[in-house]
């Protein structure tokens, strides 16, 4: 602290230092006058020094360095800090800090007021020039954030002597670093949204890439030998599994159209004429089977290494297409065997007599069909529930052809090749609406044979629960498993068994099964040869009525139908023939057969009734006959796989750009019919 004498000897002295050099006395004299009244004047307002004191309010100017409205704007500052954060800044302006160093004023200060962990100081020395900031950090906040918000936002506000900034730029400051690390959040939302954007366009663009060249590779190994294994091991993975897809649903098209056409020509020429093709037909069945058993475990839950996937790709692949060049090979032979050209009047006529038949038992089918739905669940339904509809177009649609067929046979001789396809597609479209009226009287028999059979293995069922009562101790969770769905069946099975047969029947032979199994582990109880095999019979008698249904169902829309759903069909037809071939040497592989059959089967109704209903979905509202031989397989795309021009007997215009299938692969169904007698 200067006293007033000093600051007068000191103004003293700066004015005689600062006076004009004069050699006049008197005004020599004057200007020392001058400058001690000056000296005394600045030395009179020097405030006293402030020692460290209690503070009571946040804000306290004790040097009357805020202007008017400053302290308001500090103290408003600091109340929002506290509303946002619970964290409470004091401020104070001094003239000095009493000759104590910045930080120990501070400290005293602190203590003095009785200040916590939530209080922070910022102390302010007007005439020494210093500051201080003392004080717990916030949680979130760090010396690096605080360093910053005093060197660059308190700091230049003291510089220039704006002492109401310097305030407010400190609870600011805080505020903000404890929000969020003292950045702000708008730009660093659009920066991420930017980022985003343009993670999100890469991603689009890569998967476009990625589907083009996808589009590329499998267009490739679509025009690659299927029966090169050299020239397959050349294409990418991807490409492969695309590609045998593919292959699974032609090479099962062709065998089903092929059986169709065959079982046509067995009437006609007997089984000594139709041998060659029957062994052409078997062969092909058999490696559509291999290639669907390949198919299915490379689908399965086990995964293979990626070589190990390329080796059955290729078997894959190659199977599928010998068998397809074996069909092909055929075609000629067989077209001669059976041309249609010969007697195509009569043809025509007995095609007619069927369509008659077959419209008469369309009242019988429906009636069949509304009593069934008046009686059971729509589920149960569910396979037949369009069987009479699509009867009634393949019906309609085998009369178009037998109309068309008739207009070809009055043109001139050498031009009625185009009565050949007309005659196969109504020879198909008649065997469909046959099998899917059958499916509607059938329907009842198999709904019946559960009904019958179910009384019995519900009262095996409850049998066992009796002798798994003695055996809870031995049995394991194995046996527990099994008992409590047992009982949960049987509770269900009373008010089920009346709405779902089937299902209720399938259920309780799957449930039995499981408890034999889990008493037999448990050691107390072994299956006697007769039970086995009268489990077997149950066993084998679902497997089969849903493995037929499948069948049915596939065959009928298999226009619709991928190959996953026909990879299911194929394996539960397998295990169907492994479970009657194993009937008598193996009855208990025999049943585990069955039941993976009747599983399988019920997958691969599941599996076909949904990529029908998507197909459907994709097709335009007004569907009939002609959208039902497409969805039927009856009419096939011309243009598939590189079929151009004129198509079968020169009639794709007729069907927009399909054609009727015939007996050979895929390409036989490719193949041109014209000509005629002359």
């Amino acid at each position: 602290m200067i006293d007033g004498g000093g600051a007068l000897a000191q103004g003293l002295a700066r004015y005689i230092r600062g006076m004009p050099t004069s050699k006049n006395p008197l005004r020599r004299v004057a200007w020392l006058v001058l400058g001690l009244l000056f000296a005394g004047t600045i030395s009179a307002p020097v405030a006293a020094a402030e020692p460290p004191a209690r503070m009571d309010t946040y804000v306290e100017d004790r040097t009357g360095a805020l202007g008017t409205g400053d302290t308001d704007r500090v103290r408003a500052a600091v109340e929002t800090l506290y509303a946002d954060r619970h964290v409470r800044l004091w401020v104070v302006y001094v003239g000095d800090f009493a000759g104590d160093s910045p930080q120990d004023w501070a400290a005293q200060t602190a203590r003095l007021s009785g200040f916590g962990d939530r209080d922070l100081l910022l102390a302010v020395a007007t005439g020494d020039r210093a500051y201080a900031f003392d004080g717990e950090l916030p949680s979130g906040v760090s010396e690096s954030e605080l360093d910053r918000i005093l060197v660059d936002d308190v700091e230049p506000a003291l510089r220039d002597s704006r002492w109401a900034d310097a305030g407010v730029a400190a609870a600011r400051g805080i505020d903000s670093a404890v929000s969020g690390g003292g950045v702000r959040l708008g730009p660093v939302l659009v920066i991420g949204a930017l980022i985003v954007l343009a993670l999100a366009g890469l991603l689009l663009y890569q998967r476009y890439r990625r589907r083009a060249r996808d589009r590329a590779e499998l267009e490739q190994a679509r025009v690659t030998d299927p029966t090169d294994p050299a020239a397959l091991a050349a294409l990418p993975l991807e490409a492969l599994h695309g590609r045998s897809r593919e292959l699974l649903v032609e090479i099962d098209n062709a065998v089903r159209t092929s059986t169709e056409e065959l079982d046509l020509a067995l009437g006609e020429f007997g089984e000594t004429a139709v041998l060659p093709f029957r062994t052409a037909l078997d062969n092909a069945k058999a490696a559509a089977a291999k290639a669907f058993t390949i198919r299915q475990r490379l689908d399965d839950a086990v995964p293979e290494t990626p070589d190990e996937q390329r080796t059955l790709l290729i078997d894959l692949i190659t199977t599928a297409g010998h068998a397809d060049r074996e069909l092909d090979a055929r075609v000629t032979e067989f077209d001669g065997m059976r041309d249609l050209l010969i007697n195509a009047p009569s043809r025509l006529d007995a095609l007619t007599r069927d369509i008659v038949d077959l419209t008469g038992r369309i009242p019988a089918a429906d009636t069949e069909l509304a009593r069934l739905t008046g009686t059971y669940t729509a589920s149960v339904l569910e396979p037949i529930r369009d069987n009479v509809t699509m009867a009634r177009e393949r019906i309609t649609f085998a009369d178009e052809c037998i109309g068309e067929g008739r207009r070809e046979l009055g043109k001139p001789v050498g031009e009625q090749g185009g009565a050949v396809a007309d005659i196969r597609a109504a020879e198909s479209a008649i065997g469909q609406a046959r099998t899917l009226l059958d499916a509607v009287t059938g329907a009842a028999a198999n709904i019946q044979q559960a009904r019958a059979g179910l009384p019995a293995a519900l009262d095996e069922l409850r049998t066992d629960l009796d002798t798994a009562a003695d055996l809870t101790e031995h049995g394991g969770p194995r046996l527990a498993a099994a008992v409590a769905a047992a009982r949960t069946l049987l509770d269900s099975a009373a008010t089920a068994a009346e709405t779902d047969p089937l299902s209720v029947f399938h259920d309780a032979v799957a449930a039995d099964g499981d408890l034999d199994r889990a008493l037999a582990a448990a050691g107390d109880r072994k299956l006697a040869a007769e039970d086995l095999a009268r489990r077997l019979d149950q066993a084998l008698g679902d497997a089969a009525a849903r493995v037929r249904m499948a069948t049915d169902f596939v065959s009928t829309r298999r226009g619709a139908v991928d190959a996953v759903p026909r990879t299911r069909l194929s394996e539960a037809q397998r295990h169907l023939d492994e479970a009657v071939r194993l009937r008598t040497a193996d009855p208990a592989a025999a049943l585990d057969h069955a039941r993976s059959a009747a599983d399988l089967g019920g997958r691969a109704l599941q599996e076909a009734q949904a990529g029908v209903r998507t197909w459907e979905v994709g097709r335009p509202s007004a569907g009939g006959a002609q959208a039902g031989a497409i969805l039927g397989g009856i009419l096939i795309d011309s243009m598939l796989r590189g079929g151009m021009g004129g198509g079968m007997g020169g009639r794709p215009r007729r069907h927009g750009g399909y054609r009727a299938g015939s007996f050979g692969g895929s390409g036989g169904s490719r193949r041109i019919s014209r000509g005629g007698r002359f």
